[in-house]
């Protein structure tokens, strides 16, 4: 996708399965179910990571899954055997070596995962070692504080070597990153949770992330289990999906199995839908 002068191409950072109640919360099954590919109550579920090639500089949003799962966890998820994100990135003809900042919307481990991956000695170290790794500090905070009920959604091997390595930069609430590169705190999904603003020649991307995920999403009221201010992303959500309408933005979804990005409208039954999809490579 070009954007002004950026060029803007969606990497798989894997595609897994999840159950399709974690992914929409409170909205009935017989509703979600005739939205998405349903297999024994499980979704498809991509990791969309968007390479962004400024020019100037080579930025990486989201890092996908990673290749840190364990046996019994990639079979529960269904995940890609290797290290998706780093297979697909050489497959596009980029390597670790050449992205310089890799922001993350948030730290679940479906973001955050591969970040961070073994060597070949078993030991953890950075995947992109000369890249910043960007997060909002409210995220990194509550990700690292050891809370209990968070342990699952947060490994922390996915992160900690970031912090050990010397590379992590955290921003505080709305900020510029880079040059057309810009972070909105939403709240919601998670309490640091950040949508990202792409801006170049008069053009605007908008990386969702977590509040809306996948086409499947765009109904205002239609949430995550995950949500853990499920207020919040019924607030943001539809005052910025309407933002990108009413200023013909592109919605770039994390989650979607079918589309990267698309252009949005108005609907009188789901509040907003599709009006020109781009699809995944």
């Amino acid at each position: 996708m070009i954007l002004g002068d950026f060029q803007l191409t969606t990497i798989s950072g894997g595609t897994c399965w999840i159950d399709g109640g974690t992914m929409f919360g409170v909205v009935p099954r017989a509703l979600w179910k005739r939205t998405v590919e349903v297999d024994d109550d499980m979704i498809a579920m991509a990791t969309n990571c968007v390479l962004i090639e400024t020019g100037e500089q080579t930025v990486l949003i989201e890092t996908g899954y990673g290749s840190k799962f364990d046996e019994k966890r990639r079979k529960i998820h269904r995940g890609e055997p290797g290290d998706p994100l780093v297979e697909n990135l050489a497959a596009a003809g980029v390597s670790v070596e050449q992205i310089d900042v890799a922001i993350l919307s948030h730290l679940h481990f479906d973001h955050a995962g591969g970040a961070t991956q073994f060597d070949e000695r078993g030991n953890l170290r950075t995947t992109f070692p000369n890249a910043k790794y960007i997060a909002q500090r409210r995220e990194w905070i509550n990700a690292t504080a050891g809370y209990p009920e968070l342990q699952g959604a947060y490994p922390q091997e996915n992160l900690l070597p970031i912090a050990e390595a010397g590379q992590l930069e955290l921003i505080d609430g709305n900020a510029e990153i880079l040059p057309g590169i810009r972070a909105r705190v939403t709240g919601g999904h998670t309490e640091g949770h950040q949508v990202l603003y792409i801006e170049s020649g008069g053009e605007t991307a908008v990386f969702l992330a977590d509040l809306c995920p996948m086409e499947a999403h765009l109904p205002p009221l239609w949430c995550m289990a995950y949500d853990i201010d499920l207020l919040q992303t019924r607030r943001v959500k539809p005052e910025l999906l309407g933002q990108i309408v009413d200023r013909d933005w592109l919605a770039l979804f994390d989650h979607d199995p079918r589309l990267a990005a698309a252009r949005l409208t108005r609907d009188e039954k789901r509040g907003f839908a599709v009006a020109e999809g781009i699809e995944r490579l």
